[in-house]
């Protein structure tokens, strides 16, 4: 199976941190955390936005955004950034893809940026609008990663807990 990963450069929103997490969980994308962050991973509301999910998370925690990409080397790495030229629809997703998010206040730096412009992708939106929600973002990047891979190993079909839908 493909595999997705999610990776937060310096996150500092628990509440945003632990949304993305339950994303994660709940369709089976590696979650990388570096160093530092805004807050402490046993933080209540980090733990609170995904309480029900920490089980089916796998997370991985770096000192720094070198020691990540000392570890990950052989990763295909798509930088989401409002400043990119190229839109995240465009972009080829190949399996082991890491989706690279910045810190809510600054984004990821503008020198990671520069050397890698070809990897560098947008969410559009309107001019006048600064930028989406982080988990907001991360949610828009993984399921449309996820549809071109056909939605691997997720749950297609839901049902009613009262009804049957054949009924």
């Amino acid at each position: 199976m493909a595999q997705l990963n999610i990776v937060l450069v310096e996150p500092q929103i628990p509440q945003n941190t632990g949304n993305i997490a339950r994303t994660c969980a709940a369709t089976g994308a590696k979650l990388h955390l570096v160093e530092p962050m805004g807050f402490r991973v046993d933080d209540k509301k980090l733990k609170r936005a995904g309480l029900d999910y920490w089980h089916l998370l796998d997370i991985t925690y770096y000192d720094s955004l070198e020691d990540f990409f000392e570890k990950n080397h052989d990763g295909k790495f798509f930088y989401f950034t409002t400043k990119a030229r190229h839109t995240h629809s465009d972009a080829e997703y190949p399996d082991n893809s890491f989706l690279v998010f910045g810190r809510e206040d600054a984004g990821l730096p503008e020198s990671l940026l520069k050397e890698n412009e070809e990897n560098c992708v947008r969410i559009p939106m309107r001019e006048e609008a600064r930028s989406l929600n982080l988990s907001n973002a991360v949610a828009v990047g993984v399921y449309e990663v996820l549809r071109r891979w056909g939605y691997p190993k997720l749950k297609w079909e839901g049902q009613l807990t009262k009804y049957n839908w054949d009924d």
